[in-house]
């Protein structure tokens, strides 16, 4: 880049698809869905790293952009991240969509493998020994998981991103030695877990993530609240965390009202690492309050924290979405990222006119999904009751590990575990990502793949998956 002695190489990934509460004959969320928000995110992040001065062939971006031309979009063409923000969509290259938006071709193009990448613009991360790299993922997520969606959840072709192979992926790019320093932004539930006990602090990798091992992270801008969007969407707009960051300027109450004053002239070749990550810590927490907010981390080396934010978003301003000295509303009020498909729903079914076939339809799409959550949660219960004992169960399958340790001590037992049940159960979904722990607590406590299979059956058997069944929307292992 100019006036930079190296290269930057950003990574901007998303995924996103389908979910509950829109036509099958689409196929398509409205813009209006719940899971806008992640999509928003990305495309924010890409237009503040381009105002930042880099080049459009240094960034790669995975988005599924089945949003800004939906004909429910409420603003055809325009993707909007902030009650008040401009388009975030116009200009972002779309180097990776739909069905080529894979955990397969997410880890070929970090790792700058041209042959292994299936579709898509090719594009991948070419970087050399000096290279400075960002990566920006936000989706859904779950103890040990990124979300790799099917029609309904996570990226648009499965399996998961697990932790393991993650991991793996990183120390494969470090014995490269294609790269200086890395940055890794994660905005997901739990995403804490993909790298607590795991990341080794010699890799030269910095990473924060929206929230610890163990919570939800939580949607922004959403319907209803303080700070919410336009009249005519029903979705959260954002994340708390990652519109945290992105909006990372210098802020003043002002007259103590509910408003903030804001000025764009934040300088990132003054403002470090450091400096941002305790900004995001501090507004994500709700200012410690814990509140419908989450705890920021950070993992990996942190000795390089001092270092410039130029060096990995740009020489521009922090944010470059919303207009100078723009009067924004704090955040007061979220909504769990996992709730964000109900939300939506819900609001488009009161929207819609009593007695029509669609606000029907509709009405069928919520009772379905809350029928399958309430399916995957005492399904669960039940596994666990078997396996571990009727009044040991519950307390065996919520076990948290203690801090520093990784998820589960084996991935491959993990993976499979997951597809026993799934095969049995139905597919996880979104919501169901945050059974994970409950999958890695078995395989820590050494039940074998046929105890599982058998309890997944007593808990499951007949339970029809219809529009869930893994054979539909693929298996998340």
């Amino acid at each position: 880049m100019a006036g930079i002695a190296r290269s930057l190489h950003p990574t901007l990934t998303t995924a996103r698809s389908s979910v509950p509460g829109l036509s099958q004959r689409r196929r398509r969320p409205a813009a209006g869905d719940g899971l806008n928000l992640f999509l928003a995110d990305v495309c924010h992040a890409y237009q503040i790293l381009r105002k930042g001065g880099l080049k459009e062939e240094n960034i790669v971006v995975f988005m599924y952009d089945d949003i800004a031309k939906n004909d429910l979009n409420p603003r055809p063409g325009v993707i909007i991240n902030h009650p008040k923000g401009e388009d975030v969509y116009a200009g972002v290259p779309k180097d990776y969509t739909g069905k080529q938006v894979t955990a397969k071709n997410f880890f070929a193009v970090l790792l700058g493998n041209k042959t292994a990448v299936t579709g898509g613009s090719g594009k991948v991360i070419n970087s050399k020994p000096k290279d400075h790299i960002f990566i920006y993922y936000a989706d859904h997520g779950g103890p040990g998981v990124l979300a790799n969606r099917s029609k309904f959840i996570g990226m648009p072709n499965r399996p998961y991103i697990y932790a393991g192979d993650f991991i793996k992926v990183l120390r494969e790019k470090h014995a490269s030695k294609s790269y200086s320093k890395m940055i890794i932004y994660v905005e997901a539930c739990e995403s804490g877990s993909i790298f607590e006990g795991l990341l080794p602090e010699d890799l030269n990798i910095y990473v924060t993530t929206a929230s610890n091992a163990v919570e939800n992270s939580w949607g922004a801008y959403c319907p209803g609240m303080k700070s919410s969007p336009p009249a005519e969407y029903d979705t959260c707009l954002g994340d708390i965390y990652s519109v945290s960051w992105m909006e990372d300027r210098i802020c003043q109450k002002v007259l103590n009202r509910s408003i903030l004053l804001c000025s764009e002239t934040h300088n990132l070749k003054k403002e470090t690492l450091k400096q941002q990550y305790e900004v995001v810590k501090t507004r994500t927490s709700k200012s410690k309050e814990f509140d419908k907010g989450s705890h920021v981390m950070e993992y990996g080396d942190k000795t390089f924290k001092d270092e410039k934010l130029f060096l990995y978003q740009g020489f521009g301003p922090a944010n470059s979405n919303v207009a100078n000295r723009l009067l924004l509303p704090e955040l007061e009020g979220a909504i769990n990222q996992r709730d964000a498909d109900i939300l939506f729903m819900w609001k488009r079914y009161e929207k819609l006119n009593g007695g029509s076939e669609e606000k029907q339809r509709v009405l069928r799409e919520i009772k379905e999904t809350v029928v399958h959550r309430k399916h995957l949660d005492s399904s669960i219960d039940f596994i666990g009751k078997l396996v571990f004992g009727f009044e040991n169960g519950p307390s065996m399958i919520e076990a948290a590990r203690s801090s520093g340790q990784p998820l589960v001590d084996d991935w491959d037992c993990l993976k499979r575990t997951v597809r026993v049940f799934e095969s049995q159960c139905g597919s996880l979904t979104q919501y169901g990502m945050k059974h994970m722990r409950a999958f890695a607590n078995i395989c820590n406590n050494g039940i074998s793949g046929a105890e599982m299979r058998e309890a997944s059956i007593s808990a499951c058997g007949g339970y029809d998956s219809a529009k869930w069944s893994p054979l539909a929307v693929g298996h998340s292992a």
